[in-house]
Order: structure tokens, then sequence, then C-alpha cells
């Protein structure tokens, strides 16, 4: 997958969780740390593009895969709290899987093949 679609995928999934935290009532520190992890990871993507090594580049896309965990925890969280039902949470932690699926393969792509600008 072309970083392009990473950015594309990582923020169309940021928007979605932006709204999603809107409709989370109450528990505005477990929103805000869902909102947080969530758009850390094209954050990181982003910066991932301007990396100025391999070493850099790969170190951007392994943050942009934690917080892609820490974002899975905290959906995981919502949903088991009651906070929301699982319902609301299967289609986040699908794109969630998808990203992190696409981060794992970048990364070995990356360490595997070299690093090009």
């Amino acid at each position: 997958m072309a970083q392009s679609d990473m950015l594309n995928m990582s923020m169309d999934f940021a928007v979605w969780i932006i709204g999603f935290c809107e409709s989370i009532p109450g528990h505005r520190s477990i929103a805000n740390q869902l909102e947080r992890s969530a758009t850390s990871i094209g954050a990181n993507i982003r910066e991932a593009k301007y990396a100025h090594s391999r070493a850099d580049f790969v170190a951007k896309l392994q943050i942009a895969l934690k917080e892609c965990y820490e974002t899975e925890y905290w959906l995981e969280l919502v949903e088991r709290a009651s906070i929301v039902g699982e319902s609301d949470v299967k289609e986040p932690l699908h794109q969630c899987g998808a990203l992190r699926r696409v981060l794992v393969s970048a990364i070995n792509t990356s360490k595997k093949n070299g690093w090009k600008e």
C-alpha cells in the first residue's frame, strides 16, 4: 500500500473517531485518550513521510503502530465498561485492525527492502 493510501486511511479513521468520541456520554478523559491515540496514528505516518533516514522512517511508523494498539485498547475499554455497545465499536476496531496490518506490512517491507525516498 502506498504511503498516501496509509495517510488517507489514517485521516479517515481519525475523523471518524473524533465524531465517535463526541457521542460518548460523560467519560471525557477516556474519550480524550481515545482521540489522542487515534489522531496520533496519522500524525506519525505524516512525519514518516519526511524522515531523514530509513531508521527514522521505521521509527515513526513504529510509533504509529504503538498508537494503533493504544487506540484498540481504548475502544475495547469503552465497550467492556458498557460505555458504548459492542455494535458501536465493531467498525472502528475493524478499521484500527486494518491500519495496524498496513503499518506492520510497511514496517516489515521497509526493514527488508531498505528505505527509498
